[in-house]
């Protein structure tokens, strides 16, 4: 038999495991609740808490958007930002694993312009319709719309946009190409008398080379799907298009690093000097200023280069648009605050501060925004004869398909690489095979 000392000791042991076991489960319960309150808000007080999540926004903007709606609100709501993951993938999945749990803390939704499709044929997102539809439409760029749009209906409105423009060096270059071909040829040119003469563009495999595929696709006048985005499309302006990048990789204005070149490799290029070209989005513009203002005084804007004379060019816009969640306990008010997010002076705000450009049309004559972007007219002119990425739930399955494809560029063999693309797509259209 024990001791009755060391009984007493065990007896003490277990006394002392139960009151830590205690303690451990109220901190617990005590942390457990502390979460439900900052996921609740002022639930218990009548005022919802909607939570937007969207991409980690550094500049405050976002955050300014949503303290203005909520004091709008009058005490009917309060807007809780929460920052994404920064990679677009990684927002994706995210959002995709807790609305496949039908998470209902889920209000408000920023998706990238390749998802409102996928979200939509999953049910994740609710039809805008009646006076909120009127009210998102209203004012708003036409092609911006496209993206939020499936099967004839609208899920998702614009709260920002993007699209490229052609910027270059006006001190090596005078007046600007209008052609992939002068581009070219004016990069040859340059490389001959040994002056800068790279032409910075994505090449690495990844959604920038599908987005300049798409670009010159739809500028030769084709698409990647059907209209109906049930079968692929390419034909002639696909093999265009391969053939334009294939031409550029094999010739002087490829940068030796283009196969694993991103947008901020190409800024940082073009920032060192050793660039005549570079086809980007806005954000160098300050960027360069800042980093290097000597240079800045040759930096210049123009059109995205046609592929042929005639036909204008059509670039891909990007950009976020906002959704409510099927799931979301407050959708009617979930409406009426993300139209909130978007209006002029949250847009403005986002331009200013964030260098978004804005999807109100208005905004584009506004003195503020036109002083902050000198470009102005182009983006808009860019933004009304953009064009979008193919609309389906299997873009991400469409979009590795086509920059797997064309990795590197250099190797492009135009009509088998169509070929392959056509059936890669044709493939993941009917969820069949392995996407590369």
């Amino acid at each position: 038999m024990p001791r009755a000392g060391s009984t007493r000791a065990a007896t003490r042991k277990r006394g002392v495991e139960r009151v830590v076991r205690r303690t451990r489960a109220l901190v617990a319960l005590t942390l457990l609740a502390s979460a439900l309150a900052a996921c609740g808000g002022d639930e218990d007080t009548g005022r919802p808490t909607l939570n937007w999540y969207n991409f980690p926004d550094d500049s405050g903007a976002l955050q300014q958007a949503a303290d203005r709606c909520s004091r709008a609100s009058g005490g009917r709501y309060r807007i809780s930002y929460h920052k994404l993951p920064r990679a677009a993938d990684g927002q994706r999945q995210q959002m995709v694993r807790r609305l496949a749990a039908e998470d209902d803390s889920l209000d408000i939704l920023g998706l990238d312009v390749t998802w409102a499709a996928e979200f939509a044929e999953a049910r994740w997102i609710r039809e805008w319709t009646g006076e909120a539809k009127r009210r998102a439409t209203e004012g708003t760029l036409r092609v911006p719309l496209q993206t939020g749009t499936w099967k004839g209906k609208l899920y998702a409105v614009p709260y920002n946009t993007n699209t490229q423009l052609l910027w270059y060096r006006k001190d090596l270059v005078p007046t600007p190409p209008t052609t992939w071909a002068e581009m070219i040829g004016m990069s040859r040119d340059l490389a001959r008398q040994g002056k800068p003469h790279y032409v910075e563009i994505q090449g690495a495999q990844y959604e920038g080379l599908t987005v300049w595929f798409n670009s010159l696709v739809n500028s030769a006048g084709g698409a990647i799907l059907d209209p109906a985005a049930t079968e692929p499309a390419l034909g002639p302006p696909a093999v265009r298009a391969a053939s334009v990048m294939r031409d550029l990789a094999n010739s002087p204005a490829a940068d030796p690093s283009l196969p694993n070149q991103m947008e901020d490799q190409n800024r940082l290029a073009m920032e060192s000097g050793v660039a005549a070209f570079e086809l980007n989005y806005p954000f160098v513009y300050p960027s360069m200023k800042a980093n290097n203002p000597e240079l800045s005084e040759n930096f210049r804007w123009a059109p995205y280069p046609r592929v042929d004379a005639d036909r204008p060019a059509r670039p891909t816009i990007g950009g976020i648009d906002l959704a409510v969640s099927a799931y979301s306990r407050h959708p009617d008010l979930a409406f009426e605050a993300a139209l909130c997010l978007r209006n002029r002076e949250n847009q403005l705000t986002a331009a200013l501060e964030g260098g978004l450009p804005p999807t109100l049309r208005a905004l584009y004559d506004d003195p503020a925004f036109m002083r902050e972007y000198p470009f102005s007219k182009e983006v808009l002119a860019a933004l009304e004869s953009a064009s979008v990425r193919p609309l389906t739930p299997a873009y991400q399955n469409v979009s590795i398909a086509v920059s797997h494809t064309l990795s590197p560029p250099s190797g492009i063999k135009p009509e088998s690489a169509v070929d392959t693309i056509r059936e890669h797509i044709d493939e993941a259209l009917r969820s069949e095979g392995v996407i590369p």
